[in-house]
């Protein structure tokens, strides 16, 4: 069976698509078969991210709807092979998913893919909880920011408490990507360290994100980052895919400055 991993954050515009579209891809490029559902009802972009915007015929509502098959409306990476893709509707209300129909959709897709990496809407509304219900995991996206951190730590305790293992008495796995971090400002004391962003979460990390602008280029083009070699982000991305399936991956040396020191001070202890 496959693992559904709800990728989520607090607040727009702090990468969370983009992180969506980076992991599913490094993951299928080590021979996984992953697909990753927009469940942005409305304002979906996964499908700019992954270069298929042209592509859509269905959407995940006509899905559960019963428009169409799941066959129907899964699109095939151009990229990548193993990798596949299942938008949002851009038309519908987004209340118009219902726990029951996702859960089967859900449930369907555990019995195909190894993962199901869920692009969860930002915030905490009825959309954002229909998508972590089911997690088996979750992996809570943020930047170095006060904002984007407190937010971050409001959705994680909403996790806590909806979730369908919460129901259960158990606990979905979480960890926290940051992302966008720039060392000068660490350096400098505009920007808060890698430490100081897990002591007021209290979760593990699972990866830290360089600010590249490469990243831009590459959404531009409709290919995720991963897929350039010689980007220090797409690196980033790749080592996170591998840590989420189970390797020991060592952290990548952000900055080659003596302030790397102070970026991951008590990251180890």
């Amino acid at each position: 069976m496959g693992e559904i991993i709800t990728i989520t954050s607090g607040k727009g515009g702090v990468g969370k698509s983009t992180t969506v579209a980076n992991i599913a891809t490094a993951m299928a490029q080590e021979g996984k078969k992953v697909i990753a559902i927009d469940f942005d009802i409305g304002l979906r972009n996964l499908d700019m991210l992954l270069g298929l915007e042209n592509r859509i015929v269905y959407d995940v509502v006509d899905v559960m709807e019963g428009n169409c098959n799941l066959s129907q409306a899964v699109i095939n990476d151009k990229n990548t092979k193993g990798l596949f893709f299942l938008p949002a509707s851009q038309t519908k209300d987004k209340n118009i998913l219902n726990v029951e129909k996702i859960e089967k959709l859900l449930n369907e897709l555990k019995g195909i893919y190894d993962y199901i990496l869920v692009d969860s809407p930002a915030g905490i509304e009825s959309g954002f909880e229909h998508s972590v219900y089911l997690a088996d995991r979750a992996l809570v996206v943020t930047t170095p920011e006060v904002s984007a951190v407190r937010d971050a730590d409001r959705v994680i305790g909403i996790i806590d408490a909806k979730s369908l293992k919460a129901k259960n008495g158990e606990e979905v796995e979480k960890h926290v990507i940051i992302n966008r971090l720039k060392p000068e400002l660490v350096e400098r004391g505009d920007m808060l360290a890698i430490d100081d962003v897990l002591q007021i979460l209290s979760l593990p990390l699972i990866g830290v994100v360089p600010d590249d602008e490469k990243v831009v280029s590459a959404t531009n083009r409709g290919e995720p980052v991963v897929l350039n070699k010689e980007s220090r982000s797409g690196e980033a991305y790749r080592r996170i895919a591998k840590r989420v399936m189970g390797e020991e991956v060592e952290f990548m040396d952000l900055n080659e400055k003596k302030s790397l020191g102070k970026l991951l001070k008590g990251l180890f202890r």
